[in-house]
C-alpha cells in the first residue's frame, strides 16, 4: 500500500508541474530507474553519479536534480560503514556534489539548491605543527577530514561551500554564494564569506531578528 501511495505520489508530481513533453520522458525515465535502484527514494534525475554506494543511506522521500555527484569513499573497500547519511524528505537541486570521507549528516526535511557543495575533507594540512609544503603536488598531499553536520529543515541557497567540521543547526537558512567554514547556530540566517550570521528566530515575537546594524536578507 506504501508503495502504491509512493507511485501514485511521484507520477502526480510529475504531472502537475507543468514540464514539457521531453522534461516529462526524461523524468519518465529517471523515475523507473529510481523505483529499481533506490526505491525509498521520491525521484532521482538522470544522470546521477555515485560513488560508494555502500556507505551512503537515506530516507523516504529522497529527491535530487540532474547530474547530481555523490562520493561516500575510504581507503578500504571492505570498510562499509556509513560516510554520507541523508534523512527523510531531503531534496537538492541540480549539479550537487557531496564528498564524504569521515561523516557527512544531513537532516530530515533539508531543501538544498543547485551547485552546492558539501564536504568533509581535503587535501592537506594548512594549520597546526604539521603543515603541508606549497612545493608538494596537491594531490600527493594526505587528506584531512572532519565530520560536517547539517542539522534539519535546513535550506541552503545556490552556489553554496560547506567545508569540513562544519556543523549547521536546525532550521537555519544559508543564503547563495556563502561559503561556510565555521558552525552556524539553529534557527538563524548566514550570508557571506565566511559565512556570519546576520538574523535570528525569535521565538516571541515570532520573527527573525536582525543581529547586526548591517542585517540583508540572504538570496534564494
Amino acid at each position: 500500500m506504501k508503495a502504491k501511495t509512493d507511485l501514485s505520489g511521484s507520477l502526480m508530481f510529475i504531472l502537475d508541474n507543468d514540464y514539457t513533453l521531453s522534461e516529462v520522458f526524461k523524468m519518465g525515465y529517471s523515475f523507473i530507474l529510481t523505483r529499481l535502484l533506490y526505491p525509498k527514494a521520491r525521484l532521482i534525475r538522470r544522470p546521477f553519479y555515485i560513488r560508494g554506494k555502500a556507505r551512503v543511506t537515506y530516507g523516504q522521500g529522497f529527491t535530487t536534480g540532474y547530474s547530481c555527484r555523490i562520493e561516500a569513499f575510504c581507503n578500504n573497500r571492505s570498510d562499509r560503514r556509513t560516510r554520507l547519511q541523508i534523512g527523510t524528505n531531503v531534496c537538492i537541486g541540480d549539479n550537487v556534489h557531496i564528498a564524504a570521507s569521515e561523516k557527512v549528516t544531513i537532516g530530515n526535511n533539508c531543501l538544498i539548491a543547485s551547485k552546492v557543495f558539501i564536504s568533509d575533507c581535503g587535501h592537506g594540512s594548512y594549520g597546526g605543527a604539521k603543515q603541508s609544503l606549497p612545493d608538494s603536488a596537491p594531490a600527493s598531499r594526505k587528506l584531512h577530514t572532519s565530520p560536517v553536520h547539517i542539522g534539519e529543515n535546513v535550506w541552503i541557497g545556490e552556489n553554496v561551500c560547506i567545508l569540513a567540521g562544519v556543523t549547521i543547526g536546525d532550521g537555519a537558512v544559508i543564503g547563495s554564494n556563502a561559503v561556510v567554514t565555521k558552525d552556524i547556530p539553529a534557527r538563524s540566517i548566514a550570508v557571506g564569506i565566511p559565512a556570519r550570521p546576520i538574523k535570528q528566530y525569535d521565538d516571541q515575537t515570532k520573527t527573525w531578528e536582525s543581529m547586526s546594524t548591517s542585517a540583508g536578507n540572504p538570496s534564494s
